[in-house]
């Protein structure tokens, strides 16, 4: 098992949260990959973004509906800073995670989240787990008790 995905599950179950993280046969690499994969509408992806803060250098993630997309002014103001965009170096060595496979839980380092509403519209979501082939279901309330994310407007 990949130490990625590995660290989901013990995020997962120190959480004390029902989950089961599910091997895709193909890339859920993309939000519509992963709804394709998981036979679900593309707003129940939580997709994890992530951009660097370009005062403090370090990362911000940002959980949006598969289909949204983050508005930089708004998520700029959320983080007290602006945000540019986060290198894959940068990515892996705040999160432990490679681009297409972050997941929301299980990072090497404490970070800001902020979650879009658009994902408590629906009962169930999928997420990355550590790898572009693993995803999790949880729902929205699930997901801002285990991150501590905060519910904020930052699309477009």
């Amino acid at each position: 098992m990949s130490s990625s995905l590995n660290r989901v599950r013990e995020a997962l179950e120190a959480s004390g949260t029902t989950f089961e993280i599910k091997e895709m046969p193909e890339s859920t690499r993309t939000a519509a990959d992963a709804a394709s994969a998981a036979g679900c509408e593309i707003d129940q992806i939580a997709k994890s973004i992530i951009f660097r803060g370009e005062e403090s250098g370090h990362v911000k993630l940002f959980l949006t509906a598969g289909g949204n997309q983050v508005d930089a002014a708004k998520a700029s103001a959320l983080a007290g800073e602006a945000l540019g965009k986060a290198d894959a170096k940068l990515i892996r060595e705040e999160t432990g995670f490679a681009i297409g496979g972050v997941a929301p839980v299980g990072h090497l380092s404490e970070l800001p989240v902020w979650i879009d509403p658009r994902l408590f519209e629906f009962d169930m979501l999928w997420a990355a787990a550590g790898t572009p082939r693993h995803i999790f279901a949880i729902s929205a309330e699930e997901l801002v008790r285990i991150t501590g994310a905060v519910k904020a407007d930052f699309t477009v």
